[in-house]
């Protein structure tokens, strides 16, 4: 569907919000929901920084999210369920709200877990943070749910126009505070944060986030990684970023950096294991393709196969979801 794509691009924006329009958007979301227009509506540059503008907003009064998101969407749902039964609705958020749920959800929570890292240490505790949070409406990125209603009644579009038209925003009875969009965002194949040198994630004031593929990493840690040695990869005690040093650096290139030793080999492959401490293994099954490339050399290949794969055949099997003793290559002459 093509909203789908453009709901999708909503949770990928980036640079300056519309403020009028998603202004606007905020008033009819309280009129809709029979509310009073909120009083002050307070512009924040990132969801760090509107979290700091909600706890120093004055008499803002109680959260209305309840009122103005959670219950429309609820309300909604249920009529959609009703009107097209449980098969109609399965079918209708598997064509909308499901291609976008996953990516969403998972830079949603990044986020929040990047604002907890960077505002906590400054309190007592962390859930005052956390308690603000949970008042957040996710802006653009509640565009997985937005799109499977999108042009289904108006009783949702005044949260779909501040959707459109900002990030996250929390509504208070006599007051708002509403985040801008991110200034850059950096996702890989699957929709996961990534970027090697840069922020992945990063808002005008400065908040940001790094990953690779997904990964959240130190923001120092992406400088050190053009020069990796296997000695450095093999020294790092964190599991996680030492996971992620293997996958920039190339298990294959680490295993011939590192001197390591094939532990089984049959007509399949070659297997190779490397220990980590503290961590799973690595196991890999080298094998070379028996079709040649346009210059005559046969390319060689690296297979991940779970650390309990004790021959190569068995980690080849295991890439078709077969067994071993199932498992019978054609052999080629």
């Amino acid at each position: 569907m093509q909203h789908v794509n453009s709901w999708r691009d909503v949770a990928a924006a980036t640079g300056a919000a519309d403020r009028a329009a998603a202004e606007e958007g905020v008033r009819r979301a309280y009129r809709t929901a029979g509310l009073a227009e909120p009083e002050r509506i307070v512009w924040a540059e990132s969801p760090r920084a509107a979290v700091e503008a909600v706890e120093k907003l004055p008499d803002a009064g109680r959260s209305v999210r309840e009122e103005v998101r959670t219950r429309p969407w609820a309300e909604e749902r249920r009529r959609m369920y009703d009107e097209l039964g449980p098969a109609g609705w399965s079918a209708l958020w598997s064509a909308t709200g499901a291609q976008l749920w996953e990516t969403t959800a998972a830079l949603a929570e990044r986020i929040r877990s990047g604002v907890v890292a960077d505002l906590a240490p400054k309190r007592e505790n962390e859930s005052a943070v956390r308690l603000v949070l949970l008042d957040a409406v996710l802006g653009q990125h509640d565009a997985a749910w937005l799109a499977a209603f999108d042009g289904r009644g108006d009783r949702l579009t005044g949260l779909a126009e501040v959707a459109r038209n900002a990030g996250w925003w929390w509504p208070y009875e006599r007051a708002v505070v509403i985040s801008e969009r991110p200034e850059v965002l950096h996702r890989d194949e699957a929709g996961r944060l990534d970027h090697g040198a840069r922020p992945a994630l990063a808002y005008r004031d400065g908040f940001a986030l790094y990953a690779w593929r997904g990964m959240p990493v130190p923001a120092d840690f992406l400088a050190e990684l053009a020069s990796l040695t296997p000695r450095r990869i093999r020294e790092e005690e964190n599991a996680e970023l030492r996971r992620v040093m293997l996958e920039f650096y190339g298990y294959d290139r680490y295993l011939t950096e590192s001197g390591a030793e094939p532990v089984h080999r049959d007509e399949t492959g070659i297997l190779w294991r490397i220990a980590l401490d503290g961590d799973e293994d690595v196991v890999m099954v080298e094998v070379v393709n028996s079709t040649p490339e346009a210059d005559g050399t046969h390319r060689t290949y690296w297979l991940r196969v779970p650390p309990a794969t004790r021959t190569a055949k068995d980690g080849v099997a295991w890439t078709f979801g077969l067994d071993g003793a199932a498992y019978a290559p054609v052999r080629q002459t």
